[in-house]
């Protein structure tokens, strides 16, 4: 595994100490399991949807949680639920867990199940005190000027 020095960056930039984690957890990802597929789209311009495929699973069956910009899926199908001898296994029903990096200021707006489809909406929403915003720019003269010439005239 290949390491990837962030010193330069850190030495000018401020707070990305988080980035090296998320580097780390991506590449230990390839290690990471297949099931179940899923998919990722950009829905708007600050709207997401991951779409996960969960034949078999009931919304009872299903957990999602997030938790410090982690949402974890998981799935876990009762033992009681097999009611008859599988003769083959053609569609996976085993336990899973998935977990999401979400960026910063995205939120989970809801989830539901329909067809076998798991849909987990996300949107980001920046809170009012990041946006950018407009500084205005005063022309009165500065304080130093104005007591010297107080100073002066006295």
């Amino acid at each position: 595994m290949t390491n990837i020095d962030f010193a330069p960056l850190f030495r000018t930039a401020i707070g990305f100490d988080r980035l090296a984690r998320l580097v780390d957890t991506a590449s230990s990802a390839g290690d990471a399991q297949s099931y179940p597929p899923y998919n990722i789209e950009k829905t708007g311009d600050d709207t997401y949807r991951i779409t996960m495929a969960v034949a078999g699973f009931h919304p009872e069956d299903l957990d999602l949680t997030v938790k410090e910009n982690t949402l974890v899926v998981s799935g876990r199908i009762p033992a009681e639920a097999q009611k008859s001898e599988i003769l083959y296994r053609g569609i996976a029903g085993r336990a899973f867990e998935r977990r999401f990096v979400l960026a910063d200021h995205i939120v989970v707006e809801g989830a539901d199940v329909k067809l076998g489809l798991l849909h987990v909406n996300l949107k980001r929403v920046v809170p009012e005190a990041l946006k950018p915003r407009k500084i205005e720019i005063g022309t009165a003269a500065p304080a130093i000027a104005n007591d010297t010439a107080t100073a002066q005239a006295a």
